[in-house]
């Protein structure tokens, strides 16, 4: 959710700093803009719409200097316009923002009535007056900063150019990521290593209320009034790495990755030779806890949704699972025999991180799969599991779903150890079938071309719907999620006895109804509610496997056929053809596949 991209010593800036908006552009965006410092003067140039749009006024109108702020932005308070698109400036001040400043209205009342007028609708445009206030009483840039961090409430990441100071960049957060980058005589700043790639490979983390001084010999770091060391570490990021090599877009990249992505997942869990699952040294005792409590948002709260079928059956662990915008506003209680797992692929979600404190203050472990190591959640969780997906680019999850989902099981596996509840036999059964997933995954990579021809259709249909039991219920809301978000088509997933309780008014000959059918001790009562459909008229899509299809496949309209896997593991083979019909069907209506409207990548405000 909004990218900023800062750059100090290095000519050609604006060039650079757009480059650099262009990798942001994942992160979801409704404006864009840059601002340099010309012979000491604030330069600005933004438009409203996609980086084309700006690409052609800075064509019109360049942009010189050497110092420099860009930001992508995702329209929080205020319309998407050019007016409201950052960097906002006074005479003395630049500044791009992610965040929310929930004070904002009591501080632009204050600072009007000091004679300061505003021309934007934004909660932004107040931090720009409130240090050039500070300014004019006789501060310094830094002095400056530092008074304004201590009167703004909520989340920002923040980077300032200051006029008539060209060799000067200070960058701020609280609640919300920021990175610094290093160079030779130059340096860097952006939301997260991926803006900084490929200009630096060396990566500072601001910590929570961290503030830096950016000049051309380095960085210091503050936190409050207090100077602080922060540790400089390399990062393997690079151009080639977030490139879309030869796919037209970054979601088939990163579906078609997916085989590697489990496969180098699993050997971090897996030990070859005893055939048995290898955590590494955490301080969880599975044994001795009552229960467990799982929050994410999005994709990754449904992956924690089939983890909880999984510990709950396989390990005998008792487990709660809420979206994390709710969990804490429960004011839920949590056992003293308890953890936390929270799932979050940026590492930086801000719901997911406010439900990890809650539950920290209550005295849970905490225990975090994340894609990004080096993240808010990463420093703050007592034990961290990477999925180790690489740069997921697509806004709607994929390869990090998957790998979140391989995480899940093998720390079933361990649980389930733990606990005493599996035997030798079964625990080797479900460890060589994780280990079959990456070539069972590429199977249906490589057999898509039915599953291409059901999309075409799907993608005229204005509400489709998905239907599954046990662990394939979560993976209807997953695939009704995807479908939502990027082929803009009503969606919704049930769970599919409950389809009669509601849903089945729905049903008609123009409602496509997918159902995920894996060949389990569900599939009889999964078939009869497929027969319910059927009876009714409705356009059948079956996903099960060979056996499945034998048994059932005549009602269905299509059916679509994946290899037999053990049911442990079918959640994450079924996530795979869910994706491609989504894929498919937005190819097909012709949306915005990696860049769906209204929708951003990274969610860093509430």
């Amino acid at each position: 959710m909004c990218g900023i991209i800062g750059i100090l010593g290095r000519p050609d800036v604006s060039g650079l700093l757009f480059d650099g908006l262009k990798r942001l552009e994942y992160r979801g965006y409704d404006s864009a803009g840059i601002a340099t410092l010309v012979d000491g003067r604030i330069e600005r140039r933004r438009a409203k719409g996609k980086l084309a749009n700006l690409e052609k006024l800075l064509a019109a109108h360049p942009l010189t200097g050497t110092t420099g702020i860009g930001h992508t932005r995702w329209a929080t308070h205020g319309r998407p316009s050019e007016v409201n698109a950052h960097p906002h400036a006074t005479g003395k001040v630049a500044l791009v923002h992610n965040g929310i400043i929930e004070n904002f209205q009591e501080l632009r009342e204050e600072l009007a009535a000091a004679g300061h007028s505003f021309v934007t609708e934004t909660d932004t445009e107040t931090i720009a007056h409130l240090l050039t206030q500070y300014l004019d009483e006789g501060k310094t840039p830094e002095e400056a900063v530092a008074a304004g961090m201590g009167r703004l409430e909520g989340a920002f990441a923040l980077a300032i150019l200051f006029a008539g100071w060209p060799d000067l960049i200070i960058g701020a957060r609280r609640g919300s990521p920021l990175a610094i980058g290093y160079g030779t005589g130059a340096m860097y700043l952006g939301s997260d290593a991926i803006a900084l790639a490929p200009l630096s490979n060396r990566i500072t983390y601001l910590q929570e209320d961290d503030w830096a001084v950016l000049t051309p010999e380095g960085a210091r770091f503050f936190n409050h009034d207090r100077r602080v060391s922060r540790k400089v570490q390399q990062t393997a990021l690079s151009g080639a790495v977030i490139g879309k090599g030869n796919y037209r877009h970054f979601m088939m990249k990163e579906i078609a990755e997916q085989p590697a992505v489990i496969g180098k997942t699993l050997q971090v869990f897996l030990d070859p030779n005893k055939r048995r699952i290898k955590l590494p040294a955490m301080p969880l005792d599975f044994a001795k806890l009552d229960r467990l409590t799982i929050t994410a948002c999005g994709t990754a709260y449904l992956a924690g949704f089939v983890a909880k079928y999984w510990f709950e059956q396989i390990a005998r662990l008792p487990v709660e699972i809420d979206v994390a915008s709710e969990f804490r506003y429960r004011n839920t209680p949590l056992p003293a025999n308890g953890a936390t797992l929270v799932i979050s692929q940026s590492g930086e979600t801000a719901d997911t991180l406010a439900a990890l404190r809650y539950a920290k203050a209550q005295g849970n472990e905490i225990v975090a799969i994340l894609n990004v190591l080096e993240s808010s959640i990463g420093r703050e969780a007592d034990i961290v599991l990477p999925i180790l997906a690489g740069p997921e680019i697509g806004v709607a999850s994929t390869k990090a779903f998957t790998a979140q989902l391989t995480v899940l099981a093998a720390l079933v596996l361990a649980a389930a150890k733990a606990r005493q509840v599996i035997d030798l036999r079964h625990e080797v059964e479900l460890y060589n079938a994780l280990v079959s997933l990456p070539g069972k995954v590429a199977e249906v990579l490589d057999n898509d071309d039915h599953l291409q021809k059901v999309a075409a259709e799907i993608s005229k249909a204005r509400t489709v719907l998905f239907l599954g039991r046990g662990s394939a219920y979560p993976l209807a809301l997953e695939g009704a999620l995807k479908l939502k978000e990027i082929t803009y088509i009503h969606a919704e997933g049930y769970a599919a006895g409950e389809m009669k309780h509601g849903p089945i008014a729905l049903i008609d000959g123009n409602v496509p109804v997918v159902i995920l059918a894996p060949h389990d001790n569900l599939f009889e009562k999964t078939t009869s509610n497929l027969q319910e459909v059927h009876a009714r008229g409705g356009r059948i899509i079956l996903i099960s496997d060979a056996e499945g299809i034998a048994r059932a496949g005549h009602g269905a309209t299509h059916a679509l056929e994946l290899p037999q896997v053990d049911p442990f593991v079918a959640p994450i083979l079924y996530a795979v053809p869910l994706q491609l019909l989504a894929y498919y069907a937005a190819v097909a209506k012709g949306t915005d596949i990696d860049q769906p409207r209204n929708l951003a990548k990274s969610v860093t405000v509430e």
